[in-house]
């Protein structure tokens, strides 16, 4: 495993994060076998959220049987429409209400990492900042950041900070892949950086030093390997909804083929070219990856140990034209 140390977390951060939005873990049942397997693999650092169901509670039963709260790195995220609902809650209460409802559902006193799951640009940023700031200097919150900001909201939130000598967002989760978003999977909103038309956001990271965690790292499934380029019926069968409008398109079938042909070439799995393409771009970003079973992403693992040169990384991202 490959760790990363982001400044004021503890611990350093696996450069593979495992995502808890998994269906067992959101419904909150015990996947201690799972998490024993990745963990003992070097994964140290688990990417969860008060939209993923119970998915908090099945992570905290874990950590305490397990005693490794030292050990881990938890990032959760908080601010999201409840279920049902497209109605943002970007507000200071919603914060603080998510805050509490997460400390208590992992059964921890501390969040290494806290992200605003989505935006609301209407709200200004200078509240949230000062919100944040507030919970981190009681405790509750380490480093903090936001999932689906655009850098422009960031950046308005890290000058706020920046003027009144608080700290600002050094985290960050936008969809990153070797495959784009065609459309708005989930109707709450997104930012996706994937991609020749985000070429602008991607140096605007690596300008500001704003740690990215990429998720969709696999195009929410579109690149597990689950299916090939040239079986789109299959495709739109094995996808979930949010997949088939998300990612289901001629262009990201050109991305997969490519990824296929060099995995031939590398006798390597679909998954592992696509994660090791994403952990070698010059943004060095954390890859949030999830899994039912254990096998899969212990193999997804593999990509750390694949090493592709400039000529086939250059090639792959030619698929996104």
């Amino acid at each position: 495993m490959e760790y990363k140390n982001i400044t004021d977390v503890k611990n350093p951060v696996s450069r593979i994060v495992f995502g808890t939005a998994a269906p067992a873990m959101m419904r909150g049942e015990n996947v201690f076998g799972l998490l024993d397997k990745v963990f003992a693999a070097g994964i140290n650092t688990f990417d969860t959220a008060r939209a993923y169901g119970m998915a908090e509670k099945s992570l905290g039963e874990w950590i305490a049987a397990r005693d490794c709260r030292d050990r881990v790195v938890i990032l959760s995220k908080g601010a999201h429409p409840l279920p049902g609902s497209n109605e943002p809650r970007v507000t200071p209460s919603a914060i603080r209400e998510d805050v509490e409802q997460s400390l208590r559902m992992l059964g921890t006193s501390f969040l290494d990492i806290y992200m605003l799951h989505r935006d609301d640009p209407r709200v200004p940023a200078g509240p949230l900042v000062e919100t944040l700031n507030e919970l981190r200097e009681e405790g509750k919150i380490g480093v903090f950041g936001g999932s689906n900001w655009s850098y422009g909201r960031i950046d308005e939130a890290n000058e706020y900070a920046y003027a009144h000598d608080m700290f600002g967002f050094d985290v960050s989760s936008p969809a990153y892949s070797l495959v784009r978003i065609k459309e708005d999977p989930w109707g709450f909103g997104y930012v996706d950086i994937s991609g020749r038309e985000h070429e602008a956001e991607r140096a605007w990271y690596e300008d500001k030093g704003v740690e990215v965690f990429a998720y969709a790292s696999l195009g929410h499934g579109f690149l597990s390997g689950k299916f090939s380029s040239n079986e789109k019926k299959r495709a739109a069968e094995l996808l979930d909804p949010c997949g088939v409008r998300g990612y289901l398109c001629p262009r990201n079938l050109e991305c997969l083929a490519r990824a296929e042909r060099l995995a031939g070439k590398r006798r390597a799995t679909v998954p592992q070219i696509a994660l090791a393409w994403l952990l070698q771009q010059p943004l060095n970003p954390m890859a949030i990856c999830s899994a039912s079973a254990a096998e899969n992403m212990l193999s997804d693992i593999k990509a750390l140990d694949l090493e592709l040169d400039a000529a086939e990384l250059n090639w792959l991202s030619e698929g996104d034209t």
